[in-house]
């Protein structure tokens, strides 16, 4: 018996039957599509509400006033008068780190500086105590003698006019004045001249160099007790009694807390969106839902690379009258760029461009239609519509299966 070949048969026919049943139902979407079918939407209200244009960026708090002292010589800490979160006034006592070292090297600083200036007081003078009294007891006999050389040429010249005395004693008793002079003069030279001026100005380089050892010895010593220049609280305190400390550690952070500043790194393209005196809000994840209110108090002056970003950096000045902000601590900051009152807003999603032109759909009697407007400023959520629509008036936010809009079509709104 030869078998049926019916079921062979059969399959081409199902596959032609799948195929134009597929091709009917892309067709009959098709035409639903162009030929206007209802479509579910999105939608809402045109509005009026605030709007702010917001830089977002994170931070991190300052001190304003900030005082810190830093070791100045390696030495060992002597006593800690105060504690973290002590306040403290102006000229207080902070540290004191044992100076003995330091005291030493101003006794040795001073001992050069006296003389350092004893030898210059020499050199000023025409040599040391002993040799300007020499010296001046020599001029003061040599001056005699001249005088009286000088007196027995007059009385020898008087006398060869009467013949009392012949001209070659005269000539004698001036070349004996000559001499005199001479002697009067090297030792008036000696007292007043004996140092030239290069050797002069090397012992007052000598004696400059002593007194500014000297002055640095004193701050030495000085900075080894730390007080406070002004009046605030004790934030960091990083030492103890007894321990020993390198050159430049840090011993001490006083700071007025009721007033600290944010800095903060804003990216390239929004630099030039920024201005001094904006609104600043501040938040920290240790307290939520808190705000800190400030202003921006300087603005960036040269762009730099952090990391994968280009910044500027920015600083904020906030009041701390209740000292929740600590220092260090990382912040969130929204810089208000802009902020317009009871604007005529609408979503973001909302608004759509084309060839340099913004627009939204209004829905007008069931049908959308392609309202273009004019935009101002934007927050993350919602844009302001300066011009092109009124408020109250529904428009298209998008389709719910995502169907491309446009001008004409039929829609069915779902409300947000």
């Amino acid at each position: 018996m030869v078998p049926s070949n019916n079921h062979s048969r059969r399959k081409p026919l199902l596959g032609v039957l799948a195929a134009l049943i597929v091709a009917v139902v892309i067709f009959s979407g098709w035409m639903k599509f162009h030929s206007g079918g209802t479509v579910t939407v999105r939608a809402e209200d045109v509005v009026h509400q605030d709007i702010a244009n917001v830089i977002s960026t994170n931070g991190k708090i300052e001190p304003v006033n900030n005082f810190e002292a830093h070791a100045p010589a390696p030495a060992t800490v002597k006593r800690v008068l105060v504690k973290e979160g002590d306040h403290v006034k102006a000229g207080q006592l902070l540290v004191e780190l044992d100076d003995a070292d330091a005291r030493a090297q101003e006794a040795r600083a001073l001992a050069l500086l006296r003389g350092a200036e004893a030898d210059l007081q020499a050199v000023q003078s025409g040599g040391t105590h002993e040799e300007v009294l020499t010296t001046r007891s020599e001029l003061a006999k040599a001056q005699t003698e001249r005088d009286e050389v000088r007196r027995n040429l007059a009385a020898l010249q008087r006398l060869q006019q009467s013949g009392g005395a012949s001209p070659a004693e005269v000539q004698q008793a001036d070349e004996r004045l000559k001499k005199a002079e001479t002697t009067v003069q090297l030792l008036e030279a000696k007292l007043n001249g004996r140092f030239s001026t290069s050797e002069v100005a090397k012992v007052q380089a000598l004696v400059d160099q002593a007194r500014a050892g000297y002055a640095a010895a004193q701050e030495l010593v000085k900075n080894s007790n730390i007080r406070s220049p002004r009046e605030g609280s004790v934030y960091q305190l990083p030492v103890k009694p007894g321990a020993y400390v390198g050159s430049g550690q840090l011993l001490v952070q006083v700071a007025d807390l009721g007033k600290v500043q944010v800095r903060a790194f804003v990216d390239e393209p929004e630099i030039g969106r920024l201005a001094k005196g904006q609104k600043v809000e501040i938040k920290w994840d240790a307290i939520p839902g808190r705000v800190w209110e400030g202003v921006v108090s300087s603005i960036p002056t040269v762009v730099t690379v952090v990391g994968t970003r280009t910044v500027g950096e920015i600083t904020c000045a906030l009041e701390n009258t209740d000292r929740k902000l600590l220092p260090n601590v990382n912040v969130n900051v929204s810089i208000i760029t802009a902020r317009h009152l009871d604007a005529l807003t609408v979503s973001r999603e909302a608004v759509r461009g084309a060839e340099g032109k913004r627009y939204v759909f209004a829905i007008v009697e069931g049908r959308l239609e392609a309202k273009e407007v004019q935009t101002g400023i934007s927050s993350l959520t919602r844009v302001e519509v300066i011009q092109g629509l009124a408020s109250g008036q529904k428009i298209a936010t998008g389709s719910v299966s995502a169907q491309p809009l446009r001008s004409g079509m039929e829609v069915k709104v779902v409300e947000r």
